[in-house]
């Protein structure tokens, strides 16, 4: 990204605000275990006026763990802290928001 000005003079100058692709992420997570907490809402049923709960077939996102810059640290850890796993399958989320604010997740099917 590139910050271009022009002064009182008319002379235009160009600042680089970005160099490298990292300083795109402003924060970024992980939920090491996706599906271990279903989304769940609490509805009023029609019929009976009862509260329920009803799974929305989604899941929560746990931060788990997590990096981000600060306007005193411009750095951000790119490797995540280690995690002891059950040995399995499990699905694991990774959230990243970027300067802009756009957030992004993929969830990603692992074998342990």
């Amino acid at each position: 990204m590139v910050k271009i000005s022009k002064d009182k003079d008319g002379i235009v100058s160009r600042e680089a605000l970005t160099q490298k692709w990292t300083d795109w992420i402003d924060y970024w997570s992980v939920d090491f275990d996706f599906e271990s907490k279903r989304e769940i809402l609490r509805v009023k049923n029609p019929e009976s006026g009862e509260i329920e709960e009803v799974w929305t077939g989604d899941f929560v996102f746990e931060n788990e763990w997590q990096s981000f810059h600060t306007k005193k640290d411009r750095s951000l850890e790119l490797t995540s802290a280690f995690v002891e796993c059950v040995p399995g399958r499990r699905k694991l989320a990774v959230k990243v928001v970027d300067i802009f604010g756009n957030d992004t997740m993929k969830i990603i099917e692992v074998s342990v």
